[in-house]
């Protein structure tokens, strides 16, 4: 079974992976980024500006803006041509080192997100939905860590929700996570930060600490709910949570097991179902705010 986060050593800190900045086309400095993350109880937080030439591929330095209670993972949004339907991709890239060098004229994506990876970062695939993916596309990427399944801005244009595609990439046998995020650039149409999140068990708030979590899967994403604790015991997985209106569970078969309440805050539901050996965890709230788990896994 996935190792879930639940229950490990350590806590849960509160971060966001894919921000964006006036490095490239954001509308506000680092600096206030970041104070405004921090001012709304965030723990840590990826700018990840767009690693393009017109910006002079940004990789952004962040170190200065870790004070005691918050911290900052360096990283970029990588775009190597490209997909079926763009010219190039959206590649998030958490955890890069500064110096990371610019892509060479013919680095495809495979070789890009290849070279992230053995960077040290935490690769994911940035809003399959808005970007029109396919799963012949995705096949590109052998190197992403996770997909990012609910991306807030992207929510504006009715594509912020990509599990469909990440459900059929796990019943191809792809080992993803699943993470949401605010891809927030503060410009004035777009909506406001803190919108989506992830949450990671780690034993403590430094860089090192985080990104392993993260690859390891100890995380959750929200934006609203808590998951206070999922266990799966013969067959039968329990859910605790946040004040809910629906518990589902949903995985690699047609159907979904769920609860329905006015104000769930545990409840029980079987597995069987589910043959291809996988499910997930939703929990929705009254306001229709959701928080997700990864994938978990017993076959």
């Amino acid at each position: 079974m996935n190792d879930l986060p639940f229950g490990r050593p350590g806590r849960f800190w509160r971060g966001n992976l894919h921000t964006h900045s006036d490095r490239s086309d954001g509308a506000l400095p680092p600096a206030e980024v970041a104070r405004r993350y921090r001012d709304a109880g965030y723990d840590f937080l990826a700018i990840t500006d767009h690693f393009r030439e017109r910006y002079g591929f940004p990789l952004t330095d962040t170190r200065s803006l870790r004070v005691p209670g918050f911290t900052t993972l360096l990283g970029a949004e990588l775009h190597p041509p490209r997909t079926e339907f763009s010219s190039e991709w959206h590649i998030l890239a958490v955890g890069l080192p500064l110096g990371f060098a610019p892509p060479e004229p013919d680095e495809n994506a495979t070789d890009l997100a290849r070279r992230a990876r053995d960077a040290g970062a935490f690769v994911g695939i940035a809003h399959p939905a808005a970007s029109l993916l396919t799963e012949a596309d995705t096949a590109q990427l052998d190197a992403a860590h996770a997909v990012e399944v609910y991306n807030a801005l992207s929510a504006r244009e009715d594509r912020g929700d990509s599990w469909h595609l990440t459900d059929v990439l796990l019943n191809r046998g792809r080992l993803l996570t699943a993470y949401a995020a605010d891809d927030a650039h503060f410009q004035p149409q777009d909506p406001p930060g803190g919108r989506a999140w992830v949450q990671v068990r780690a034993d403590e708030l430094t860089p090192e600490a985080l990104l392993g979590a993260l690859k390891a899967g100890h995380y959750y994403s929200s934006t609203g709910p808590e998951i206070h604790d999922v266990r799966l015991d013969d067959g039968v997985l329990h859910v605790r949570c946040s004040p809910a209106s629906k518990v589902m569970i949903t995985g690699g078969d047609p159907g979904v097991r769920l609860v329905e309440g006015l104000s769930l805050t545990e409840c029980s539901l079987p597995i069987a179902m589910f043959r291809r050996g996988w499910c997930r965890v939703t929990v929705e709230d009254a306001a229709g705010q959701r928080a997700w788990t990864n994938p978990i896994r017993w076959a």
